[in-house]
This record gives structure tokens, C-alpha cells and sequence, in this order.
């Protein structure tokens, strides 16, 4: 079965509910250019992933060979996803590979996608159709086929047309469009806009009228992919513009959190305009030794209470104990503490609630909130990270409570900056870093070298999580100038947005 999903334009958000369905039980997915590779994530991680994207003057693979790709990949028995930029039967050339395949009778469906011609001037501002403006919408493509003797794209009729022109994949030709409509009589005064890269990060939008819009993108240096737009709704753009007017637009932020728990700090900074790059300075592991861990899995009933100091703990902990063949009734005897609302968070996707959480989310606050609550000759279970500050296991036992430090894991170094952080790095465009958490300032430190991260944070707005964070920061000669109240990834975030936009007044 062949599956000819639309992916949308640029946005990943865009995907339709049922395209990434279908992705994420591909075997094999055919992408192209257009596509926002972040989707390639959905697909299952032994899916084979094949690249057929064309540009101009330059093809992975003509047209031909990709029919021949999916007609091959769907003889073999494999759920192939043809995964294309906006909709397959918009300019998409989705119905030659339909035809390719029903011509040799193998089974295929079309999943409609968010098409470019309408999601790309929304992201720009520009409605297609607005009441009083434009009662149509026309789509054309912006370059004919070469071969053909004559165009079929009736230029008279386009010209006298009162609605939206919207004209796909035309920068090279855009002078020559605008020139045969300003032929055919349309006002050379209408509003146009040419939108580069719509729907992405790097989104850009050039404004005019008819007759000297296409001289504004040549200045400009707008180049494929991009839009063309006419028609007196694009003056509706000066009101309406909204992607490229968000805070954080424009601004390439770092991410050092690991792979697994960046995307959410990602997330909120993404949806405020930035453009995030993940360098992730640490990874989860198993610790050293996991005899004290097991050991104590084995010795619950004699604890009273159970401590964590961070997510990760919840989850490793929790793993092994299901590894172990029990599960969280093991832990019915038991009060529990979390450091912070992340950390009780993951405990409640676990189906426990915490019993302690203190209003500041720090290792001496945790220990005030616990100091009323235990008695001398307590026995407490403390799950942390192999490498951790001593201030809560110490101040317990100040209060005559018998306390088990034991590693549930460790935070160990990366040695490896991607490929696209590195060059961000190397070339000075960094407008943000983000740490939250000390582990990740040192390991940043020892990945990027001391006066490389002096230069970098010199040139950047620099984000800590917390005030320990802030103080580790401090040791490098670095001062943050970002720093919530409340220290979780969400006010983080917010203390990033409010930060830039007082910038901005």
C-alpha cells in the first residue's frame, strides 16, 4: 500500500491528523524537499527513509524514477508513505504517481495535506478571500512546463480577474508574470507580496504593488521556494501579520537539556518565533553501580519515606522497579517528596501523587518542607543522580534521620556537538543559551571550550533555570541575565519571552 500524504507547508504542526498516522506506521517513507523534515521523526525508527527532493536545475531524482521508487517499494509488500510538501493534488504532481500506481494495478490512498496556496499567505497575513476584497482565488503555477509550445494559462482572463492570484514555484520566472498581467490590463498599483520559505523559521515576506514587486524581491534576494501573491487582500497584511511579529522571531536559541527533555523547552520557545537548535550536553545513564539500587528495591517496607530530586530519578527508579517485577503497589508503605512540579509530575504519570512538594525547588527548600514532617530514627530512601549537591541527604540527617543515598542514575558528558549547532557556534549566530540545570553549564563549558562559551554568552542572552544554575554560571565569568522565580521549564520560558519583548520597548 502506497499512502500520498501532504505534509503541509514548512510548519510540522500542519500535518493532518491522519498523515501522521499513516507515518508512523511507515516502512519505507519517499520525502522531498518541501517536506519539514522534523516530521521524519514520526516515522518508526527502522522505517527506510528515501530522499527525492528537487530544486531548480537540481534533482535527487527525476520524476520517473520516483514513480518507478514507489511501484517498486509497494511490489515488495511494504507500506511506503510518499510524504509531499502542502497537498499531493495541488502542483504537487500527486496524481502522476496515483497514475503510476493504478496503471499497474498496486493499491494506493491520498491523504490530503494543508495546501501552500492557502497556508502560506495565512502565515504572511494575507487571507485569500475576505469579504469586500476577494470573492476568488485563483492557483497557478508559477513555471509551465518548458516543453510545451504555448501557454495554457490564460493571462487576459488572470489580468481582468478581481480576486486572488496566488502563483506557486515562480521566482525565476516572477518578473515575466507580473509583466504578461500588467499586458493584460490588471492595475499596476494592486497589492502583491512574495513569501519566502512560508510557514518555516525562516519565513520572509517582501511587499509592493504590481509593477515593482518583482524589482523588491530581486533586491531583496528572495529566493525558491516562495509565492507570489496579487490581489487587494495582501493590503490586509500590514494588519494581520503574525508569525513574523512574534517575540522571539528571528532569534536562534540553544537548547542544552538532553535529547530526551529538550523538545519541551524547544516547544515553548519555538511557539514564541525562535529557532532552536538542541546541543544537548548531557545523557541519562544507568549508574556505576546499581547493587545499593536493587538492594534497596528489595528493603521497601523499611523506609518511611521516599525522596526524589528530579524526573529522571521517577523514571529510572521506576524503571527498575518494574524490571525488578514489581510495581508502584511495591511502594504502598510509603510517603513520598519531590523536589519540584516536574518532578511530581512525573510521579503522577505514574499513577502517584507526592505527598511534600515545597513552593521553591530547591535541595534546601525540599528540606525545610520535610522538617516537620519526620521524626529521629526515620529511615528515608533518597533517589538522585550518581554526582549531586549534599545539602538534602546531610540536612536529614542533622534531624537524627537514618537516610539511603542511592544513585538511581548519572548525567554523563556528550562529547559531540551536532553538526548545526556547531556551525551557529563557529559563526557567532547564537542570540540565546538556555541551562537548566549546573550539569549543564559545566558539560557546556568542557564541550565548547571556556573562552568559546565566554565569547558566545558575551553575545547572547544567557537563560538559568534557578539560582543554582545562576551560580554555576557565575564560575565561568558569565552572568544571566534570564532567571525565573518559579524554576521549571514553563516559567523559564516565559522569563525568555518577557525578557526580549521589554528589549523590544
Amino acid at each position: 500500500m502506497v499512502y500520498l500524504v501532504g505534509a503541509g507547508p514548512g510548519d510540522p504542526g500542519l500535518i493532518t491528523v491522519k498523515g501522521r498516522e499513516v507515518l508512523r506506521r511507515a516502512q519505507v517513507v519517499v520525502y522531498d524537499q518541501l517536506a519539514s523534515p522534523e516530521l521524519l521523526q514520526e516515522a518508526p525508527a527502522d522505517a527506510e527513509i528515501i530522499y527525492v527532493g528537487k530544486k531548480a536545475g537540481a534533482h535527487a531524482l527525476p520524476q520517473e524514477g520516483i514513480n518507478q521508487l514507489l511501484v517498486d517499494k509497494a511490489r515488495a509488500g511494504l507500506r511506503v508513505v510518499r510524504l509531499k510538501g502542502g497537498d499531493p493534488f495541488v502542483f504537487g504532481r500527486g496524481g502522476e504517481e496515483a497514475l503510476a500506481l493504478a496503471n499497474v494495478g498496486l493499491p494506493f490512498e491520498i491523504v490530503p495535506g494543508v495546501t501552500a496556496a492557502v497556508a502560506v499567505p495565512a502565515y504572511a497575513g494575507i487571507p485569500v478571500t475576505h469579504r469586500g476584497l476577494a470573492s476568488l482565488v485563483t492557483f497557478i503555477t508559477g513555471h509551465e512546463d518548458p516543453t510545451k509550445e504555448a501557454s495554457a494559462i490564460p493571462w487576459d482572463v488572470l489580468a481582468q480577474t478581481q480576486g486572488t492570484l496566488v502563483f506557486l514555484m515562480g521566482v525565476k520566472n516572477l518578473a515575466d508574470n507580473c509583466r504578461r498581467l500588467l499586458a493584460g490590463g490588471r492595475v499596476p498599483t494592486t497589492p502583491a507580496a512574495v513569501i519566502e520559505k512560508g510557514a518555516t523559521l525562516q519565513q520572509r515576506t517582501v511587499t509592493g504593488v504590481l509593477e515593482n514587486i518583482a524589482a523588491r524581491a530581486q533586491a531583496a534576494a528572495i529566493k525558491p521556494p516562495a509565492i507570489l501573491v496579487v490581489g487587494e487582500a495582501v493590503s490586509l497584511r500590514e494588519s494581520l501579520t503574525w508569525w513574523e511579529t512574534r517575540p522571539l522571531w528571528g532569534k536562534t536559541a540553544v537548547v542544552t537539556r538532553t535529547r530526551e527533555q529538550a523538545s519541551a523547552l524547544s516547544a515553548l520557545l519555538t511557539a514564541a518565533g525562535a529557532r532552536c537548535l538542541e546541543a544537548p550536553t548531557i545523557e541519562i545513564g544507568p549508574p556505576d553501580d546499581g547493587a545499593p539500587l536493587d538492594q534497596a528495591l528489595e528493603n521497601l517496607p523499611r523506609y518511611q519515606w521516599l525522596v526524589f530530586t528530579s524526573a529522571n530519578g521517577v523514571t529510572a527508579f521506576l524503571t527498575r522497579l518494574g524490571e525488578r517485577g514489581k510495581d508502584v503497589r511495591a511502594l504502598g508503605g510509603l510517603k513520598i517528596a519531590a523536589i519540584g512540579p516536574a518532578t511530581a509530575q512525573a510521579l503522577e504519570a505514574r499513577g502517584l501523587k507526592a505527598d511534600v512538594v515545597p513552593a521553591q525547588f530547591k535541595a534546601e527548600d525540599l528540606l525545610a518542607a520535610l522538617s516537620p514532617q519526620v521524626s529521629p530514627g526515620d529511615k528515608v530512601l533518597l533517589a538522585r543522580a550518581q554526582i549531586a549537591r549534599e545539602v538534602l541527604p546531610q540536612g536529614l540527617v542533622r534531624l537524627g534521620v537514618e537516610v539511603d543515598v542511592v544513585p538511581v542514575y548519572q548525567a554523563r558528558q556528550v562529547t559531540e556537538i551536532p553538526p548545526a549547532a556547531q556551525a551557529a557556534f563557529e559563526q557567532g549566530k547564537v542570540d540565546l543559551l538556555t541551562f537548566t540545570s549546573s550539569a549543564t553549564v559545566h558539560n557546556f563549558a568542557l564541550l565548547v571550550g571556556k573562552d568559546r562559551f565566554q565569547t558566545l554568552a558575551q553575545n547572547a542572552v544567557v537563560a538559568a533555570i534557578g539560582p543554582i544554575t545562576g551560580a554555576t554560571l557565575q564560575e565561568y565569568g558569565v552572568t544571566p541575565q534570564v532567571q525565573p522565580e518559579d524554576f521549571t521549564i514553563s516559567a523559564l520560558s516565559r522569563a525568555i519571552v518577557e525578557y526580549f519583548m521589554s528589549q523590544q520597548c
